[in-house]
């Protein structure tokens, strides 16, 4: 394939005063990809909340510019040095510095290091794996931990905070789908908690109604937890996880302090696990994808929104300002 080929991207950029926006190319030459073994026809990607920061110019994701952010990609090998792929082969790539300080899937091409890649698994198509992306990733994971510990099966149901973001839907989803009860958190009112109900929660609160204060333990309430907010709250979150529980954390935009008795710990056993979606090996991703393809597979069209690329900064803006709900997928 020529390296002097067009294709077409979402490029930030900065001005000479350090502002940074976002505009769609359609003049980047594949010689302008950085290095790798593979050379990806991108499918689809989708938009998260590190995209948007790397898109505007947030503090510690990207801090070379001009930048292609994305930090999920599905599509298909054009090019391999590699004997792990050979053209043709479905693949997906998400995680480890993709779309941060490597130019990412808001491109109709990707290079990448061929072990950042993992074959799409049968059953999923690529526009059913961008609607996990990394948050859909980061949700199986988080189930994983809580259902695959060593825990007492307790009457309480599993907790979920943050519950209109990409991660807490698709935790909600898979939860359902495994037949645990979930209670969802949110602060969003009206509609939403009628979707938030029709996706598998039983219940849904406010943080105003889960409990707080400074008692060392709270009355037994929650047999899980997939915490996508962080913050102080976590702490009362863990002092109401029933013995043997699993609290799992994996966001911090409340915060990203956290402070608790051991209490929780050595009297009920309670688990607190970080959920790191960016590090996970071949293997371990190979492994969630293939769930996700069959036992846990579960529909997202119905919280999912598809764009092109000239949909990317408006929706950026949805996701800082907090009123992003769901799922965005990227058609390239």
């Amino acid at each position: 394939m020529p390296a002097t080929k067009r294709f077409s991207a979402y490029l930030a950029s900065r001005d000479d005063k350090g502002a940074c926006r976002g505009e769609v190319r359609t003049d980047l030459a594949l010689d302008q990809l950085p290095p790798g073994d593979l050379l990806v026809r991108v499918a689809y990607s989708s938009v998260n909340y590190k995209d948007a920061l790397s898109a505007t110019g947030g503090p510690g994701v990207t801090r070379v510019y001009p930048h292609i952010p994305g930090i999920d990609a599905v599509g298909e090998v054009a090019a391999s040095t590699s004997a792990l792929f050979a053209p043709g082969d479905p693949v997906i790539v998400t995680g480890y510095r993709l779309g941060m300080d490597h130019w990412g899937g808001f491109a109709q091409y990707i290079r990448v290091p061929a072990e950042w890649a993992v074959p799409l698994p049968p059953g999923l198509s690529p526009v059913e794996c961008m609607r996990h992306g990394t948050a859909g990733f980061t949700a199986a994971l988080a189930v994983d931990a809580i259902l695959g510990r060593e825990r007492r099966r307790a009457d309480g149901p599993v907790l979920v905070t943050g519950a209109t973001g990409g991660v807490a839907m698709v935790a909600i989803a898979l939860l359902a789908r495994l037949g645990c009860p979930v209670t969802a958190v949110t602060r969003k009112e009206g509609a939403i908690r009628g979707r938030l109900i029709q996706l598998g929660a039983q219940e849904v609160l406010t943080p105003g109604q889960l409990e707080a204060g400074d008692k060392p333990l709270f009355k037994e309430r929650w047999s899980g937890v997939v915490d996508t907010v962080g913050g102080a709250g976590l702490e009362h979150l863990v002092k109401a996880t029933a013995a043997g529980g699993v609290v799992t954390t994996c966001g911090m935009t409340a915060g990203n302090r956290f402070g608790s008795s051991v209490f929780p710990f050595i009297l009920r056993g309670v688990s607190l696990v970080g959920i790191d979606s960016v590090n996970q090996d071949a293997a371990a991703r190979a492994r969630i994808w293939g769930r996700l393809a069959g036992d846990w597979r579960v529909d997202l069209e119905r919280i999912s929104t598809e764009i092109g690329l000239d949909g990317i900064t408006g929706c950026v803006r949805e996701l800082l300002a907090g009123t992003h709900v769901g799922r965005t997928v990227v058609r390239l």
